[in-house]
């Protein structure tokens, strides 16, 4: 059987620097930060800050009652998901709704259905604990309520795989596309876990950085003083269709998901080997699914959180791959300016990657002023945005539990 062709046809955000995709763009070239301190009510944590949404209103997407009575989580995926469908132009009435699936990841779920409704148990009693609070609760709901706003009856279900959920959910979609089960599927990854127990929770990790005093520049990946990751949040959703059936519709193709790989480090909880051996055959394994060579890919968004363990990690994986052979892409981390977003963020960075193809310009990393020395074999943007044709790209995503994923993109 012969597989399909799976394109991108739209997109949809909800991130720090709001859901226009050319304003999040234009953010990320001109090297802004969408860090700043934030108020959650957090007893016995001081300082805390992130990056999180700004400009959403739900009840862009939804009636005030539910707008209201949902989870953020939720929210986010609904907005991400109309606007995705909206720039794809696609015409819900027109396509077959039983060939049409949602696939939309998140790390987490619902934690501030979790966090309320616990503090309301403990402060009074279960009884008062919402109706609401478990069906908000549970990671697959964000993808099935988009399923039940758009009518899309195909596959509909979640994957949580932490920080690497959205390269798992969209590797998963493009399959679906592949064998011929969907024409369409909206797929990506949301987060919404800016509250006191998540806070607390990575606080007690030692995960999270402690540079209070001058947050913008707290996300700084590879940089020797990097002292772990700055929260985020948001979703990112995409239209993915088989080429036949973008073609037939008149749909303009952003790119092609050509490609990808997972796979597990099966050695920690929290931490991943060391010397990146895993994520170094991922991302060779990515490669050779798109049927691509290192010396093709003009540019790689790598996963970086700043945490100091997995930074070194994924430079010793990069320099197996392209240092020892002296291929050298151009190497940017979109999390330096809009935090780590968890099950969202390789969706956030895909966006960055599909603008860079758009606009034939790539933003930079910030913040990275004294870099590791294994990151100075690297051509690392840190002098601001360049000019430069991106063809074939790859994404990292790594998470908590040894979960490894890479996704290339190559230019339509």
């Amino acid at each position: 059987m012969k597989k399909k062709k799976c394109v991108i046809t739209g997109m949809g955000l909800v991130s720090c620097f709001g859901s226009d995709k050319q304003v999040f763009y234009q953010n990320l070239l001109e090297g802004n930060s969408g860090v700043t301190l934030v108020d959650v009510d957090a007893p016995g944590l001081k300082n805390l800050f992130g990056a999180p949404v700004t400009g959403f209103n739900p009840e862009d997407y939804l009636d005030r009652k539910r707008a209201r009575r949902s989870d953020p989580a939720i929210l986010f995926a609904i907005g991400a998901a109309k606007e995705a469908v909206k720039d794809a132009a696609l015409d819900i009435e027109g396509i077959d709704l039983d060939r049409a699936g949602v696939l939309i990841g998140t790390g987490i779920g619902g934690m501030h259905a979790a966090c309320n409704n616990l503090t309301t148990a403990a402060l009074k009693d279960y009884s008062r604990v919402s109706p609401f609070f478990i069906p908000h609760l549970i990671p697959n709901m964000p993808g099935a309520m988009v399923s039940i706003e758009l009518g899309f009856k195909g596959p509909v279900y979640s994957i949580s795989t932490a920080c690497a959920t959205s390269n798992y959910s969209l590797l998963a979609a493009k399959r679906h596309i592949e064998y011929g089960d969907c024409d369409v599927m909206l797929s990506g990854g949301v987060e919404a876990a800016m509250n006191a127990a998540a806070y607390g929770g990575f606080t007690a990790l030692h995960a999270l950085s402690r540079s209070y005093k001058n947050p913008q520049k707290a996300s700084r990946p590879f940089d020797k003083n990097r002292d772990g990751f700055v929260m985020g949040e948001g979703a990112a959703v995409f239209v993915l269709e088989s080429e036949e059936h973008a073609l037939k519709r008149g749909a303009k193709i952003y790119a092609t998901l050509s490609g990808g790989a997972i796979n597990s480090d099966a050695y920690h909880m929290t931490n991943p080997r060391k010397d990146g051996s895993e994520v170094a055959k991922c991302i060779d394994s990515a490669l050779k699914n798109a049927s691509l060579t290192p010396d093709q890919i003009d540019n790689v968004n790598v996963h970086a959180t700043s945490t100091p363990a997995g930074d070194l990690c994924e430079l010793r994986a990069l320099q197996c791959i392209f240092g020892k052979n002296n291929i050298l892409p151009k190497i940017n981390c979109t999390k330096s300016m809009v935090g780590h977003g968890l099950g969202a963020s390789g969706g956030l960075e895909l966006a960055a990657i599909v603008m860079a193809m758009e606009t034939g310009k790539l933003h930079p990393t910030i913040n990275l002023d004294d870099p590791e020395e294994e990151a100075l074999a690297f051509d690392l943007l840190t002098e601001g945005s360049i000019s430069h044709q991106v063809e074939h790209a790859i994404s990292n995503s790594f998470g908590f539990g040894g979960h490894n994923s890479v996704i290339v993109i190559s230019k339509y």
